[in-house]
């Protein structure tokens, strides 16, 4: 494994469990950017967090380094709904109102994550 991938490895294992982390750290922030016609967002935020945080643990591991990768590039997929929903400017995080300019900014580098993940996929 090169150099560059090597420290791109080490960035998305920090960044995959930091994120997973703050699901349970701030709740309220990721459950209120869940859009309303999806049941349960304390369990979808809850799930969210723990799959974040094992795939990036899967990820320093080589044996489950693809699965972690498929499963990251799977996960944010899933996520392009909330995305979506933050294009229609409904969004509340606490008292800040989320502009459209800054959803559309999420979800243009959310096939650049995308793609990011899928890179270690392959050795």
């Amino acid at each position: 494994m090169g150099k560059a991938k090597k420290i791109s490895l080490i960035l998305l294992i920090i960044g995959y469990i930091a994120a997973g982390i703050n699901h349970f750290r701030i709740p309220a922030f990721y459950i209120s950017i869940i859009p309303g016609y999806l049941p349960y967002p304390q369990i979808l935020n809850t799930l969210a967090g723990l799959f974040e945080i094992a795939f990036g643990l899967m990820l320093i591991f080589r044996p489950t380094r693809k699965i972690a990768a498929c499963g990251i590039v799977l996960m944010l997929i899933a996520f392009l709904p909330v995305h979506i929903d933050m294009l229609g400017g409904h969004t509340q995080i606490g008292a800040a109102q989320v502009k459209p300019v800054w959803a559309w900014v999420r979800l243009f580098f959310q096939p650049l994550l995308i793609a990011w993940a899928w890179w270690h996929t392959r050795d």
